[in-house]
């Protein structure tokens, strides 16, 4: 890995706009995201190596992961190889050795800790952490789902910047898309041009 690369990982609760500002960096400044994998099985529409790269068993066993957890009776998590996939994509678009990855605070954590200043923790949280529920149902998520979700001890600390992550993390408040946008490109400009 090159002193170059870096992966900005997104962090925050569930329906605070992660994977919306991941999708920015890539919309707008061609900054691929990290494909991670899982053992469950695509879901209708979902491609490999696209969505996830959907692994068995024994695949599972010869990757190399940064952090990896287990939920619902399946194995999700990131690795090495594909952050080095990642950033071979970021080779051929506009900013080379930038990327990007959504995982939960306890992964950003591991990330710091694992990568030190390749990893660019960005923090994403909302004023009203309790109009997430809101959120994730406006999004076609079932009742019943946010509600276990959002009860969960997990959500709970994902609502929070972890002390680990204080003196790391660039906070973004996402109230206001476009004021997301905007502070979402003032980091990328600060990162471009460091």
């Amino acid at each position: 890995m090159s002193n170059k690369n870096r992966v900005i990982v997104i962090t925050g609760a569930s329906g605070a706009g992660k994977t919306s500002v991941a999708r920015y960096l890539w919309e707008k400044y061609g900054v691929p995201r990290v494909i991670t994998h899982t053992t469950r099985n695509p879901r209708e529409g979902e491609i490999d190596g696209v969505d996830y790269y959907f692994e068995n068993e024994e695949s599972w066993k010869k990757i190399h992961f940064i952090e990896q957890i287990k939920y619902s009776q399946h194995r999700y998590g990131s690795s090495y190889e594909g952050l080095e996939r990642a950033w071979n994509k970021s080779r051929l678009v506009s900013h080379p050795g930038l990327i990007s990855i959504v995982v939960d605070t306890v992964g950003a954590i591991t990330y710091k800790k694992t990568l030190k200043d390749q990893a660019v923790i960005w923090f994403v949280t909302v004023s009203d952490v309790a109009g997430l529920r809101n959120r994730l149902i406006a999004r076609g998520d079932s009742l019943d789902r946010v509600l276990e979700r959002t009860g969960s001890s997990d959500f709970v600390r994902d609502t929070h910047l972890p002390k680990d992550l204080r003196d790391h993390a660039q906070v973004i408040v996402n109230d206001d898309w476009q004021l997301t946008q905007q502070t979402a490109d003032d980091y990328v400009t600060k990162l471009i041009y460091k």
